[in-house]
């Protein structure tokens, strides 16, 4: 026995799987003993082993100090192949071999196809770990000796799929192992259970659901009881707990709080669904009960003998039946009748009725609640004109001498002298406090536009004139300033090759040059408006014509022109340079647009709302802006708070010719055809948290209508609250 507990070890270890740890090497004298051969006379014992293990016994004959020797050298005794190699190095020690085998010559299979263990091989042992932790690892898990299980190698696209899916006949049972990440080949035993559990049936096939029911306990009195357990004592005395709910009840029925139920009324109980809004009925008594609407009560028209301004005509009677019949003021027709016994029945009698009965229960009702609000409260809260005083109040002046309409006026820098054009084909200087006319200037043809230099020591006025513009030296006020002007003129020298201009400049002839004129800029178009540039070096023009080039710049000390647009967004009525930024304002008839002349970009583009914008002003100091348009609206804009009207003010009632800003007072003005001028004190914030202030404080008249035209232009003083209007009656009127 003693060479038999040395030798199994050694040959329990050489029959190991592969998976375990190697064997430790034994002493040197059992390695260098001869290898026995196991062919003589171990036969019938390797049968019997076999046997032992295909049935599924294991060698269960060795005694406990045995096993106890095999799980300290670490061998699995569960193997069929353990088992059997155990069993024959028993047998070669039993016939007295002098020696042991080292290593068995076995050939390696599937180590897992003749398991005999109770419990199922588990190589991963990683546990309930969630597999979703090793999604970016290279491995799966850990072997038992702690070595990583690696994931196979996937490398097969859906192409490769595709033909094993058509080529291997068992791709319909493969499955992928979560735990070692290899397909399995399911078995026909596992199909089997699948497509069972698939029909919602056992998984047991020896399972029977619908065997017959073993009843447990009978319905029969037994004689002896189940159990012979002796009643408790609690059951048998009587509880204090329900004796002190019992007397607390008691006392409540004393003292009123608990009622006996009344027996209940068998009679059905009917009332009226729409009962009078009396307070003492049941309807009355719910708070959002809303009655039902009345029927008007019959007229004169239903009479069996009505009036006879009742009584329809023929012409009426045809047109009462070719209206619609929501449309007829009456659904009936009124007829006379003799006396009461000769009316018949009402043909719509039922159905009216129905109609009614549908308005009852389908109409929907609600209950509007009144406010009672003072219609004084709901005005806003605006300071009293005479609080924004200055502004004009009267008219103070009146200049006469045109014989036609005046289209436009323009107010020099110093605020001493008035320049107006008109159809009459003539351009007078008048002086501002006098109403004396000093100086009238032909121009042979209806004038436009109009518009005086801004820069103090520059004494130009730009005239527009069919599809020219004037610059004229009007000759008035310092003397200085016009030798200042007409050397800034003379200083100019034409480069040696001249550029290709939209507009040609043309210098004025001597005769020309003693009646004012200086130069000449033409333009194949006729020009609609010139405005220059808060610095008086540039002017924009307005051309009435097609395509991009409806706005051009000049610019007076080079006598250059440009087009700054490549193309058109519609007509363009107005523009206007912003007096502190290089910003251009386009109006069309729909929209106006704010350009970056340094960047040459789209800034803005405000919506106003109107149908067709006539006139532009922008505010000093350059925030706000406000349009007047031909449908008697005016558009204040606020660019900074957004692109749509922040006021729109509608007090005139005809089309609007022309708005605006005061340069130094919080006014703005606006002319219409209703032959009025409307001043509003509009007041605008450094905070830029408080909205501008609009409250419109006079409304101007004095101007006659002619051919239903009224106020065409209006202009402030630069300096004085005073402005200036012209209309189509051939005057220029100031209110001071």
């Amino acid at each position: 026995m003693a060479g038999t507990r040395g030798a199994r070890p050694a040959v329990s270890a050489a029959g190991a799987r592969p998976s375990k740890r190697p064997p430790e090497p034994e002493e040197p004298s059992l390695l260098c003993s001869p290898t026995p051969s196991l062919e003589d006379g171990s036969g019938s014992v390797l049968s019997d082993s076999e046997e032992s293990v295909f049935s599924g016994l294991e060698d269960s004959g060795s005694d406990s100090s045995e096993e106890s020797s095999e799980s300290e050298d670490g061998a699995s005794s569960g193997e069929s192949h353990g088992g059997l190699e155990k069993t024959s190095g028993q047998q070669v020690q039993a016939t007295g071999t002098p020696s042991l085998r080292t290593e068995a010559p076995t050939v390696r299979g599937d180590e897992y196809a003749e398991d005999s263990s109770d419990e199922e091989d588990v190589r991963n042992t990683v546990g309930n770990v969630p597999l979703e932790w090793y999604a970016d690892f290279p491995h799966v898990g850990y072997d038992l000796d702690g070595k990583r299980i690696y994931k196979p190698v996937r490398t097969r696209d859906e192409l490769d799929q595709f033909l094993d899916k058509m080529e291997d006949p068992d791709y319909w049972r493969t499955v992928q192992d979560r735990m070692t990440g290899h397909d399995v080949r399911l078995t026909d035993e596992q199909v089997a259970l699948v497509r069972r559990l698939q029909r919602g049936q056992f998984g047991d096939v020896s399972f029977d659901p619908y065997e017959p029911s073993v009843d447990f306990f009978s319905g029969e009195i037994m004689i002896h009881p189940v159990t012979n357990r002796p009643a408790d004592k609690r059951s048998f005395i009587p509880s204090l707990v329900e004796k002190e709910k019992v007397s607390r009840m008691v006392h409540a029925i004393k003292m009123g709080w608990i009622q006996p139920r009344r027996p209940r009324d068998p009679t059905p109980h009917f009332y009226d669904l729409w009962a009078q809004e009396n307070p003492n009925a049941v309807l009355g008594r719910h708070k959002m009960h809303v009655p039902a609407p009345k029927l008007a009560l019959p007229g004169h028209a239903e009479s069996y003998n009505p009036p006879p301004e009742y009584l329809l005509s023929e012409e009426e009677r045809l047109a009462w039946e070719q209206q619609e019949p929501d449309e007829r003021k009456v659904g009936f027709l009124p007829r006379r009748f003799p006396s009461l016994r000769a009316v018949p029945a009402y043909g719509r009698f039922v159905h009216e009725r129905f109609e009614r009965c549908l308005d009852l229960y389908l109409c929907p009702r609600q209950r509007k609640m009144r406010v009672n609000v003072d219609p004084e409260d709901l005005i806003p809260k605006l300071p009293r004109p005479r609080d924004l005083q200055p502004f004009p109040t009267c008219q103070a002046l009146v200049y006469r001498g045109h014989s036609d309409l005046v289209r436009c006026l323009s107010v020099s820098p110093g605020g001493q002298w008035l320049a107006s054009g008109s159809d009459d084909g003539s351009v007078r200087l008048w002086e501002v406090a006098t109403a004396r006319c000093m100086r009238t200037m032909p121009v042979g043809g209806v004038v436009k536009s109009v518009a005086w230099n801004p820069h103090p020591t520059i004494c130009l006025v730009a005239v527009a004139v069919e599809d020219t513009v004037l610059l004229l030296n009007p000759g008035l006020g310092d003397q200085l300033a016009m030798g200042n002007t007409d050397q800034l003129l003379a200083a100019f020298t034409a480069p040696e090759e001249p550029a290709l201009q939209p507009a040609r400049w043309l210098e004025a002839s001597q005769e020309e040059r003693q009646g004012g004129l200086r130069l000449r800029i033409c333009h194949g178009k006729p020009v609609t408006q010139v405005t220059w540039h808060g610095r008086g070096d540039y002017m924009a023009v307005v051309l009435a014509a097609q395509g991009h080039t409806q706005v051009l710049i000049h610019q007076l000390s080079r006598r250059r022109s440009q087009s700054p647009f490549r193309r058109s967004h519609g007509q363009v009525q107005r523009v206007a340079f912003h007096p502190v930024r290089p910003f251009l304002l386009v109006a069309s008839q729909r929209s106006i647009r704010l350009y970056h002349l340094l960047r040459q970009e789209l800034t803005k583009k405000l919506m106003p709302n109107c149908k067709w914008v006539s006139s532009l002003a922008v505010h000093p100091a350059g925030d706000n802006l406000i349009c007047g348009s031909y449908d008697s609206k005016l558009v204040w804009f606020d660019l900074d708070l957004s692109t749509k009207p922040y006021r729109v003010l509608r007090h005139h009632k005809k089309a609007l010719r022309a708005v605006a800003f005061h340069p130094r007072y919080p006014l703005f003005a606006s002319g219409s055809d209703d032959g009025s001028v409307i001043v509003c004190h509009g007041m605008v914030y450094n905070d830029l948290l408080q909205n501008p202030l609009l409250v419109p404080v006079k409304v101007l008249r004095g101007h006659t209508l002619t051919h239903d035209l009224g106020v065409l232009d209006v202009a402030f003083h630069p300096t004085q609250p005073w402005v200036f209007s012209s209309g189509a009656d051939g005057t220029v009127r100031l209110f001071t």
